[in-house]
């Protein structure tokens, strides 16, 4: 066999092993490995182990990674999400839907300072599901809206996703920061008026809560002041050039952990807690990272990437006609694996795709289809694909953020969370269309800052 139907043997056989379940990491590292060795023997593969993870987890670029994983983890166990929760419940939940709309603007709240959906979803379901079933909210739209509240973890800085797509485009992580925020804040908007939607529809879904006095509205906006200080102190550092993302996320550790002691929430145990699961999800992504490594080099080396970039580009489609394709390939895939290992395997695909679309590394606005150089479509198609990415995390048979909250209300179908959460699907979707349609949206922030 020629080395390009070799290369493509192994998607296919990548493809067949994840379906069947085997963990993305070691699916991407035997394929990579076993096709490294039929196209130039196991000494290369060998030699490639010798060095390859020193050279890959020793990216300086990378150590942010553990930082903010870390800063999650305590931000968790420090009881800020329940504080959020309060103070968006005391100022939204006497609206029809309004304590729905709070756990939108908690999971918002959360995300700043988590940056894992999953981690949103999972600690923002402990604290909303109870008050969402003290006021008798439907099933459906108690755990849809929680469901599709975790998602906004992985767009709205910091977002740890965010940061690998970064590295594997060579984009400047804090321009994307920039970029994502605007479009995270647009997710919040419509996901609070979907929920208005849905409650005017069938108003006994989301009744009223109760009207928060002034007192409760000061004390409650008041205790969410420490999110606002880890938040301007993280994110505000990066934007206006204070610190680098690794020094921006060590900042916003100690200062969650600050929380948590004076809170007396960061006991030893929860400190040794926090570590253990840094180190064993810092430890899944570097072993995901050391697979999509070794697959892409086996892929360059069968000529898979420049043969679909070829022939996307000789299909005569339309440039934003194949932009929309992969995205729609992206939502398919994040019906078989996390949003991490889909960012991993499929953006070394996609990438030089529409680099090649563009016009070329190298093209001006005014040589490129999209009217971007290839600067700014990194960005634009960055912020673009983590959102259909998020989609996977509440699309069936994966939806790896409501099988979390079907874990934590074990009495709801969960069929009936699926059917909750779509109607955030659709808001998602109208979100991305907003986005090709006024790619500028993308750029206000990363503009502002930089002028």
């Amino acid at each position: 066999m020629d080395s390009l139907t070799i290369g493509l043997t192994g998607l296919g056989v990548l493809v067949a092993l994840i379906a069947i379940r085997i963990p993305i990491a070691y699916a991407m590292i035997l394929v990579g490995g076993v096709g490294t060795a039929v196209l130039n023997g196991w000494p290369i593969v060998l030699s490639q182990l010798k060095d390859l993870a020193y050279a890959q987890f020793s990216n300086y670029d990378l150590s942010v990674v553990p930082l903010f994983v870390l800063m999650g983890a305590i931000a968790s166990r420090t009881g800020l999400s329940a504080d959020l929760f309060r103070a968006a419940n005391a100022w939204l939940g006497w609206m029809r839907g309004g304590v729905a709309m709070s756990a939108i603007a908690a999971c918002a709240g959360f995300g700043s300072v988590c940056g894992s959906s999953l981690a949103t979803a999972s600690t923002m379901g402990r604290v909303a599901l109870p008050e969402l079933k003290k006021y008798k909210y439907s099933d459906r739209l108690a755990t849809g809206t929680i469901a599709a509240g975790g998602v906004l973890g992985i767009l709205i800085p910091p977002s740890v996703v965010l940061i690998i797509y970064a590295i594997i485009v060579e984009a400047n992580v804090v321009t994307m920061f920039m970029a994502a925020l605007l479009p995270g804040l647009i997710a919040v908007a419509l996901f609070l008026l979907t929920i208005l939607a849905y409650t005017t529809l069938a108003p006994g879904s989301g009744p009223s809560g109760q009207r928060a006095t002034r007192a409760e509205l000061v004390s409650a906006t008041l205790a969410i002041f420490p999110v606002l200080v880890v938040f301007a102190a993280v994110i505000g550092g990066l934007y206006f050039g204070l610190f680098n993302p690794t020094p921006a996320a060590a900042v916003g550790v100690v200062m969650v952990a600050l929380i948590g002691l004076l809170r007396g929430k960061l006991t030893l145990v929860e400190t040794r807690e926090a570590l253990l699961e840094t180190a064993r999800t810092t430890g899944m992504i570097f072993l995901i990272l050391l697979g999509a490594e070794l697959l892409k080099i086996f892929m360059a080396r069968g000529g898979v990437p420049q043969v679909m970039a070829e022939m996307m580009a000789n299909s005569g489609l339309a440039p934003m006609t194949t932009l929309i394709l992969l995205l729609a390939a992206l939502i398919l895939l994040g019906c078989l694996m996390d949003s991490l290992s889909m960012i991993l395997l499929a953006i070394p695909f996609f990438w030089p795709v529409l680099v090649e679309i563009n016009g070329g590394d190298w093209a001006t606005a005014a040589e490129s289809p999209f009217g971007m150089t290839t600067e700014d479509l990194k960005i634009w198609f960055g912020i673009l694909a983590l959102i259909v990415v998020e989609l996977g995390l509440i699309t069936p048979p994966v939806g790896m953020n409501v099988f979390i909250i079907s874990a934590q209300a074990p009495d709801v179908p969960m069929r009936d969370t699926f059917l909750g959460v779509l109607p955030f699907f659709f808001a998602e979707l109208l979100r991305v269309a907003l986005l090709l349609a006024v790619p500028g949206l993308v750029f206000i922030l990363p503009g502002l800052v930089g002028s």
